[in-house]
């Protein structure tokens, strides 16, 4: 999501800034960073950046969201989870980070494509069946390979996520698909990774899509929802401005083994804000299909 992009770096203040212009572009993507060592892959025609750490029996499948790559969306869990109990795979999508050439362009159906490729990352790493964390557009692409692939998901744990388009939502990203209008100091990171040209094209051709969505009664994965079966744990910051109320609990009502964590103070990036406690979340859920 534009809004999720812009608040992500707004939320989590001088992370991302440190992230991409510290570590810089060679590192951020293909090299290493404390140790961890980034791997490509090719899938179909796209070659895909990903990071593989630990050595455990319980395999996680980590999805980022718009403009997101490994180390801006998951770091917290890729140094803070257990790495005996664990074996965790990072992505960068198709067209993010990494994950390019070529540059992403988005279709109507990306969310469900996106997910068919992390699928098949893991397929190829050979780590099936696997828990799925998904944030913001991560978690749609997780609903779709949950829904698609149910013999290869063990768990799935989404925050940040919709499952359909309103139309106050659509108006405000019409007002962000305008990269000019965006503080210059939020904007400056994803230059650094995209480049300004393409960072515009890729905003251009998500508000296309989206449009496109929207178009057909808004309906992200809202259809498909009710067909996941994998035990769900879904996770909300109450003042998460870029998601509204309905959504999480439209989650709750129609997925048949779901259960749902607040955060009273939490905003989009709880896995970030609140790492900690977000971590012994997932570890208790993965390990004993509880929450606490």
């Amino acid at each position: 999501m534009i809004r999720t992009a812009l608040t992500r770096h707004i939320s989590i203040n001088g992370f991302l800034s440190k992230t991409f212009l510290q570590n810089g572009l060679k590192c951020q993507f293909c090299s290493s960073i404390n140790n961890y060592k980034c791997e490509l892959m090719t899938i179909g025609s796209q070659k895909i950046n990903y990071l593989k750490v630990g050595n455990g029996p319980k395999n996680i499948l980590c999805c980022p969201g718009n403009l997101g790559t490994i180390w801006t969306d998951f770091k917290p869990q890729i140094e803070g989870l257990d790495k005996n109990k664990f074996t965790i795979v990072v992505l960068d999508p198709p067209g993010h980070g990494g994950s390019r050439p070529p540059e992403r362009v988005f279709t109507a159906k990306f969310y469900e494509e996106d997910g068919h490729t992390a699928y098949e990352l893991m397929q190829n790493l050979g780590l099936k069946p696997f828990s799925i964390l998904g944030w913001s557009d991560g978690g749609v692409a997780a609903i779709f390979l949950a829904e698609k692939y149910p013999e290869a998901v063990d768990k799935l744990i989404i925050w940040g996520t919709f499952s359909y388009i309103l139309e106050e939502e659509r108006e405000l990203y019409e007002k962000l698909r305008d990269i000019s209008r965006w503080p210059e100091h939020i904007k400056a990171p994803f230059i650094k990774v995209y480049g300004e040209e393409v960072l515009q094209n890729m905003q251009n051709s998500w508000y296309n899509a989206i449009q496109e969505i929207y178009k057909n009664n808004g309906d992200i994965c809202r259809s498909i929802v009710k067909n996941i079966k994998c035990p769900t744990l879904i996770l909300h910051g109450d003042k998460d401005h870029l998601i509204y109320p309905e959504h999480p609990k439209y989650f709750m009502e129609n997925i048949k083994d779901a259960r749902i964590h607040h955060f009273p103070e939490g905003k989009h990036n709880i896995h970030i804000e609140y790492a900690e406690e977000f971590n012994n979340l997932v570890t208790n859920f993965i390990l004993h299909g509880s929450k606490s």
